[in-house]
């Protein structure tokens, strides 16, 4: 790539950088976000720190991902901050299973609480080895 190729392609990546990105000056060089490392992945069964339910984890957000509106209807003492990562769950509680979506501040490890019982499991994973699922070979990127 040459120099001029090089430039473009970084005035281009800074024009599609939202403002909040920009740096201070309003100047073309982009602010990278803060590195969010996840605690969780794919397989991994986990429990809410607040409320009675547990599940599994099937994808992760580096950063909140769902929309306003549902983040908005949060209790204002118990929303989270958006800048950590968020686990798509399939979650069980006593009564019902289901998805939830829950921030990383929110989840504990539960592997000694032994399987979760939610339909979508056979589908997405093979089976529960060392206290965690193994993602199904079609399911992997």
């Amino acid at each position: 790539m040459s120099q001029d190729d090089s430039t473009r392609t970084g005035d281009v990546a800074a024009s599609f950088a939202p403002a909040a990105m920009l740096d201070e000056s309003g100047g073309s060089n982009p602010i990278a976000p803060p590195i969010a490392h996840a605690r969780f992945a794919i397989g991994d069964i986990v429990r809410h720190r607040l409320f009675d339910f547990r599940g599994v984890v099937f994808d992760v957000d580096p950063v909140f991902a769902n929309t306003e509106e549902w983040y908005q209807a949060i209790p204002a003492q118990v929303r989270p901050a958006k800048d950590q990562p968020f686990y798509h769950l399939l979650a069980e509680n006593a009564e019902s299973s289901y998805v939830a979506y829950v921030s990383q501040q929110n989840l504990l490890n539960d592997a000694a609480g032994g399987p979760v019982s939610h339909p979508a499991i056979p589908g997405l994973f093979d089976g529960l080895e060392g206290g965690r699922y193994v993602l199904r070979r079609e399911r992997r990127h």
